[in-house]
């Protein structure tokens, strides 16, 4: 679909996309369900960037889980760079958080079903996969490291526009995150905290059809947004100024004659206010003029 870029009443260009240039991060967060990965799809291609610079968090960490398991020295390095090793357990005090034993034991019979395992050993790497697939949270401390090396070995993601998606997601994560930009110079171009009630996450992930998709694990997901999530905009805004981070409402919808909503008018919706909290030029998107006064 083609965009307008109005000269005037009279004048129009259509553009396929506009072509942006520079360097920076822009930041997407907010709950499960609300359309972060189909807005940062839309916003990349309306933006001309490629998906090698669209990162989701979830999307490291299933390809960090599976390169380690086809290459086994990719697997030797997660255990000696990131202390993610799959010869330790990940009962050891020494080498985990008391916090995450904790959790790790609250899980620990779906966890053994899960691995069809014969013993009781459960290992870091296990755990990892465990709650990448099952939707719980990944420790901070693997999170921050994976990123932290995906920065600092990627000249292209230092030195041009980057979608981050779905992280930060705690105040320790973004911390160490935003130490990580001032350290390698990478400045944040915005934080697009989009938000969904209670009732609008869960008639769209139980309509997903994941396996994750529980009742239980939504209930879960949508606590954890309001008890870690939401602080963690707070103290963006609070670090970088409220400037930096923009609220959209991400419950757009756009019926179609049969009165069902259309979801890809609806995300194009929900685009155009991302557009305009990005402060772009007076740009037309999907049809419809997004004016920056």
């Amino acid at each position: 679909m083609s965009k307008q870029l109005f000269l005037n009443e009279d004048i129009k260009i259509n553009v396929n996309q506009v072509s942006i240039e520079g360097k920076g991060v822009i930041l997407l967060t907010g709950p499960s369900g609300c359309g972060k990965g189909e807005i940062s799809k839309a916003l990349c291609k309306f933006l001309a960037i490629p998906k090698t610079r669209r990162l989701s968090m979830g999307n490291i960490l299933r390809m960090t889980i599976s390169k380690a398991k086809q290459d086994k020295e990719f697997k030797l390095i997660l255990a000696d760079k990131y202390d993610i090793n799959d010869k330790t357990s990940i009962f050891n005090l020494n080498k985990n958080k008391p916090e995450t034993i904790k959790e790790v034991h609250k899980h620990k019979e779906k966890l053994i079903t899960y691995l069809r395992s014969n013993n009781n050993f459960i290992s870091q790497f296990d755990w990892l996969e465990f709650c990448v697939n099952s939707g719980l949270l990944v420790p901070d401390k693997w999170t921050k490291k994976i990123i932290k090396a995906l920065l600092e070995n990627s000249l292209d993601l230092r030195n041009q526009i980057t979608i981050l998606d779905g992280y930060p997601r705690t105040i320790v994560a973004a911390k160490h995150l935003l130490k990580t930009f001032e350290k390698l110079n990478i400045p944040i171009i915005k934080v697009l905290h989009l938000f969904i009630s209670k009732e609008q996450m869960k008639a769209r992930t139980l309509n997903r059809k994941r396996a994750d998709d529980t009742k239980e694990n939504l209930e879960r997901r949508y606590q954890f947004y309001i008890d870690k999530v939401q602080p963690c905009v707070d103290y963006l805004k609070y670090y970088l100024g409220t400037e930096k981070v923009a609220l959209i409402d991400a419950h757009q919808p756009i019926f179609d004659s049969n009165k069902q909503i259309d979801i890809d008018a609806s995300i194009h919706q929900v685009v155009l206010s991302v557009i305009q909290a990005l402060e772009l030029p007076k740009v037309n998107y999907a049809g419809q003029s997004v004016i920056i006064d």
